[in-house]
């Protein structure tokens, strides 16, 4: 049996040629030959199976401890093949701080199709209890499942994981998990309880801003059909060579996440003593909230790469983000280079302003994707940056940045 680090490098082989070639090959074909009438190949149309494809889900399966792997063009494709599996009249509980694409999906598409979803604050796990189990006098059926993420985008609180199955699975619910934020690397939902994990594995699995992907694995032969129907007839496969660039960006992933999550920890501390910022969010900080620290010890290994922070008020949070240098003004996360967005404009846009500012994403909050490049460089970019806000205020004195300079050098972990 290998270890975590080695399942990243080799994977599980599909047998699928005898070459002796290490790395799999990219089979892009679209269809394949039957050697008889009679036959049953194991691959017949890459819609329903290719070899480059197979030893992508197989790996995701074995990293996440799961039955199943089923990969898919995007993250919001597994997502929405993952719901398909729902029938109109079912009801999902929804965690109320979701990436925008998933609000959509839900609020604007599924809603249509007869899917019901309740957003909770899932850290309130009496709200979820209550959610789920539904109310009869109102005419709520008790939910089908919850759905929700490992760390909250882009305000980092951290689920627990093993306490929400519990109580779904009391009522007889599905527990669905965005495993994106932190990856298999830092923890397996399965292991704690979930029956389905989703990645948008555009972010830390490919990590280099170079595919879209998307990943979900499932725990159980009877979800695992439901799903793969979902996939098959659907069609929202991915692609031969995008199966390629996300196995290889696999290989590097625990490298990647730990140079990032160094980077994170040092640039967060570096915020807290900022005097332009309000409050930043990272549950990686010594001054993170305590219950976040216990819950850490639940399942997560770690806290990933992604960080948000808020200004103080009078501060133009578009300021920073127009005078970044080596951090790039792009959505998405998870890649080796460093991206800084505003959600209330960009990831976050679909939540009705209301509804955002209901679970803290507030006009000033901005996310950072903390990358593996020098930590100084990175630090020194948001200083800068930090300056031309405060230039802006019209307030004369020093740069406030040449006042952390040495705080700066001292944030380094």
């Amino acid at each position: 049996m290998t270890r975590f680090n080695t399942q990243l490098v080799h994977g599980l082989s599909v047998n699928d040629n005898t070459t002796g070639a290490v790395n799999p090959p990219i089979y892009n074909s679209s269809t394949y030959a039957f050697e008889s009438v009679d036959s049953m190949p194991r691959w017949d149309y890459a819609r329903s199976g290719n070899p480059t494809r197979e030893f992508l889900e197989r790996q995701i399966a074995q990293l996440e401890h799961g039955t199943r792997g089923f990969a898919f063009s995007s993250g919001l494709a597994a997502i929405h093949a993952v719901l398909s599996i729902f029938r109109p009249g079912d009801r999902i509980v929804v965690g109320a701080n979701v990436y925008g694409g998933t609000y959509s999906l839900f609020n604007e598409h599924f809603s249509g199709w007869g899917l019901g979803s309740d957003p909770v604050d899932t850290s309130d796990l009496a709200a979820v209890e209550s959610a789920i189990a539904g109310d009869s006098q109102r005419g709520d059926v008790p939910a089908r499942a919850v759905y929700f993420e490992t760390l909250t985008n882009p305000l980092l609180r951290v689920n627990d994981v093993a306490a929400i199955a519990r109580i779904a699975h009391r009522h007889g619910a599905l527990v669905i998990v965005d495993n994106t934020f932190v990856t298999p690397y830092l923890q397996q939902p399965l292991d704690l309880g979930a029956d389905i994990v989703i990645h948008s594995a555009t972010k830390y699995l490919a990590g280099h801003s170079d595919v879209i992907a998307g990943l979900a694995v499932v725990k159980g032969d009877d979800l695992a059909k439901r799903l793969y129907y979902s996939q098959n007839r659907l069609g929202g496969v991915l692609a031969p060579a995008e199966c390629d660039s996300v196995r290889r960006g696999i290989q590097t992933l625990a490298l990647r996440m730990d140079r990032q999550q160094e980077n994170a920890v040092a640039i967060a501390r570096y915020l807290l003593a900022h005097p332009l910022v309000r409050t930043v969010h990272y549950p990686g900080l010594p001054s993170s909230s305590s219950s976040d620290t216990a819950l850490a010890s639940k399942g997560l290994r770690g806290f990933g790469g992604v960080l948000s922070f808020e200004v103080v008020p009078g501060v133009d949070p578009s300021v920073i983000l127009d005078n970044l240098h080596v951090f790039r003004l792009a959505v998405s996360l998870g890649a080796v280079e460093s991206l800084a967005e505003l959600p209330c404009r960009m990831t976050h846009f679909e939540l009705p302003r209301e509804e955002r500012l209901k679970v803290g994403i507030t006009d000033e909050l901005i996310r950072l994707s903390v990358g593996i490049e020098d930590v100084d460089d990175l630090i020194e970019d948001l200083g800068q940056a930090l300056d031309k806000a405060y230039d802006a205020l019209g307030v004369p004195g020093v740069s406030v940045h040449d006042s952390f300079a040495d705080a700066a050098r001292g944030c380094r972990v």
